[in-house]
């Protein structure tokens, strides 16, 4: 049996715990940001504010407090990016040498450009006391209330050392949650983040009315653009190929729960930023804040993203969705590799 802390109440976060809880074998600790919430999800024996309709077993202990990280063998982070480095930056005095962290959020910081696990380690080494713990990435095609209905899913998780990824993989995999191993971490947690920037585009494009062919053509397109710049970031192609890439990808774009293309449909349709993202009830569409960070990427590396480009003038400068669909079909021709 191993102890496992999950960090992050909102609905990734309780869907790992039911699912983990499923399988068996563990002690679960389900850790929200304070003791409020925490005794508000265990009194009510739900998360009602992010995944309503489904009881927490009570073997999954729901807690606020810094010492259930310290407790912890095994951290899986499901913060959401804006609030990652303060978050590890309270935790980590609670944290030593021995615990593994597994982070399943899928963003890059925007002022930083750091990837999540890159965050993460940044904070340990800020304690001064050379604590380095293997921390790995946890990312495919997931939409938490599937995983939370026990609905088969397949996912992806890498860590730089292979036996790491392995016993990962050993202690979460359950019959409805398989994971596949990897030791590029970096291409796992690029595909993870780039592609909420492709499903704001794809529900744009739904938004305005467009059908198949276009949104076809924009999931292509789009993991053209991921794959340039997670390869030119250190990732590799193939791995932008798999369950973390174009898996993750084709569920976001296409998928009903997505957030971020719910986000772009509202774009779509007319609807304003700050009034979209009110109306989500909390919740993250991480795209938002990726696609500033995913320009800054690029910028850094000199690699060309004009998906990206159109989206973040839409979602930063208020440009008419038509007007910037229009601008990339109206780009000068090229080959297509």
């Amino acid at each position: 049996m191993s102890r496992i802390t999950i960090l992050g109440s909102g609905a990734w976060g309780t869907a790992l715990a039911l699912s983990l809880n499923r399988r068996g074998g563990h002690e679960l600790t389900l850790w929200a940001h304070s003791d409020e919430l925490a005794r508000e999800i265990a009194d009510a024996g739900e998360n009602k504010l992010f995944l309503p309709g489904f009881t927490l077993p009570g073997k999954i202990s729901v807690r606020g407090d810094e010492a259930a990280v310290g407790e912890a063998e095994i951290v899986v982070s499901v913060i959401p990016s804006e609030f990652l480095r303060a978050t590890f930056t309270r935790l980590r005095p609670h944290l030593h040498t021995g615990q593994i962290i597994v982070s399943a959020t899928k963003g890059v910081e925007e002022h930083s450009l750091l990837r999540m696990s890159q965050v993460i380690a940044a904070c340990l080494a800020e304690i001064g006391t050379g604590l380095k713990l293997p921390i790995g990435a946890f990312s495919g095609p997931s939409f938490a209330q599937e995983v939370a209905q026990g609905q088969p899913t397949a996912i992806t998780v890498a860590f730089d050392d292979a036996a790491v990824a392995a016993r990962i993989q050993a202690e979460l995999s359950s019959e409805s949650l398989r994971l596949y191993t990897s030791t590029d971490v970096i291409g796992v947690e690029m595909g993870g983040a780039l592609k909420n920037v492709i499903a704001i585009a794809a529900g744009v494009a739904d938004g305005v009315g467009l059908r198949h062919n276009s949104i076809a053509a924009l999931i292509t397109r789009g993991i053209a653009e991921i794959t340039r710049l997670a390869v030119a970031c250190g990732g590799r192609r193939e791995t932008l190929a798999g369950l973390s890439g174009v898996g993750d990808l084709v569920l976001t774009c296409t998928g009903s729960l997505s957030r971020n293309r719910t986000v772009g449909q509202e774009l779509g349709r007319g609807r304003k930023l700050p009034e979209i993202l009110t109306g989500l009830g909390g919740r993250v569409a991480e795209g938002v804040l990726t696609t500033r960070a995913a320009l800054g990427l690029a910028s850094r590396h000199g690699i060309e993203m004009p998906i990206t480009e159109q989206m973040e003038l839409i979602l930063d400068e208020g440009k008419d969705p038509r007007e910037a669909i229009r601008d990339l079909m109206l780009r000068p021709g090229k080959e297509e590799h």
